[in-house]
């Protein structure tokens, strides 16, 4: 079992940047694919980027270019830091680990993106 807490949400106006963090309850370094996703009244839940243990990153093509997925392995902390935001962008965004018996979700943060 892996507990996950995102953090980092809030509003912000168009342009602007956020940093999401995804604190994990247990070492991080064994699991190979971390994501972030996002949701919208609107739309299913969607991948926004995903990060393997070798550093290999994948993003959405609506983002590409403008958010960056990380991971500090010593801290268990997943990171998206996103920039030039767009009132698009808006959802609740969720992080995602797959291990051996099953994947886990955090709780969500909300993003606001409002002029």
């Amino acid at each position: 079992q892996v507990q996950l807490v995102e953090s980092g949400g809030g509003l912000v106006q168009p342009g602007g940047s956020l940093r999401l963090s995804c604190a994990a309850s247990r070492s991080i370094v064994s699991i190979y694919v971390m994501a972030w996703y996002r949701q919208t009244p609107e739309k299913q839940r969607e991948l926004v980027a995903a990060i393997t243990s070798d550093g290999s990153t994948n993003y959405a093509d609506s983002v590409k270019g403008r958010f960056t997925i990380s991971r500090d392995n010593a801290k268990n902390t997943l990171y998206l830091q996103m920039n030039s935001l767009k009132p698009e962008d808006t959802g609740v965004y969720y992080c995602k680990v797959s291990v051996t018996g099953g994947s886990f979700w955090g709780q969500g943060t909300q993003v606001t993106v409002s002029s």
